[in-house]
């Protein structure tokens, strides 16, 4: 019974995704983006069906396990690229690691200004970072990793959403400026985004993505540290 629900909702997400993936391609909304429409339909199947977290993983299981090959998959492109990492190595880490602390600390005076309670600061300090790097920064800081996921997903659809009317005001041609930007405000679903302006932006995506999750996991805990002792 269980592998027939877990194929059963791997048919599912791949058949939802598929769809939104076409009706994107169809209209080139960013609104429209796969991941977070496709996310959005299965939120509402699941409710609409009393659908329990625990059952629908039973079949999601699988596919949280293809996220680590999906990461180091993101490897090849960024080979292929290295002569433009090397050569504008300073620039690409300048901007990836200002790009990461003006995240981070924007959403953590606003919280703290708002009057959140310890927990929460801590859940959205490492919100700019991909998701299995912050969760484990959450969690050794005394954060609720499940708050620190909708944060995380929270950034992620904002800056792949609005990325690309910030690129088209401000006229970026650039395409590693246009990977950094979207890998290091929207980690993944960023990375995920600089597909369609390129090779080379995926690739800069990627590397703003590797350095943000570094060069957080030391500075979440300094802060941290600061704020509270």
């Amino acid at each position: 019974m269980n592998i027939l629900l877990a194929a059963g909702f791997v048919l599912m997400n791949v058949g939802i995704y598929l769809f939104m993936s076409m009706l994107y391609k169809r209209f080139r909304l960013p609104v429209l983006l796969p991941a977070l429409t496709a996310t959005f339909t299965v939120v509402v199947l699941l409710l609409g069906f009393h659908i329990s977290y625990d059952t629908y993983m039973i079949g999601g299981e699988w596919i949280n396990r293809l996220l680590g090959p999906a990461v180091v998959a993101l490897a090849y492109p960024l080979y292929k690229q290295r002569h433009v990492l090397w050569q504008n190595l300073p620039a690409i880490l300048g901007g990836t690691v200002i790009g990461l602390l003006v995240g981070m600390f924007s959403g953590l005076l606003m919280a703290a200004g708002l009057g959140f309670s310890k927990l929460y600061v801590l859940s959205i300090l490492p919100k700019s970072i991909t998701t299995a790097v912050a969760i484990q920064i959450s969690s050794n800081l005394g954060g609720d990793s499940s708050l620190t996921s909708v944060f995380v997903m929270i950034a992620g659809f904002t800056g792949a959403i609005g990325g690309p009317y910030i690129i088209k005001l401000f006229r970026i041609r650039s395409e590693s400026g246009i990977g950094i930007g979207l890998g290091t405000a929207s980690h993944a679903l960023g990375t995920a985004k600089a597909l369609e302006y390129g090779e080379q932006s995926v690739s800069m995506s990627s590397v703003a993505m590797t350095v943000c999750a570094i060069v957080g996991s030391i500075v979440g805990p300094l802060v941290a540290w600061v704020m509270y002792h």
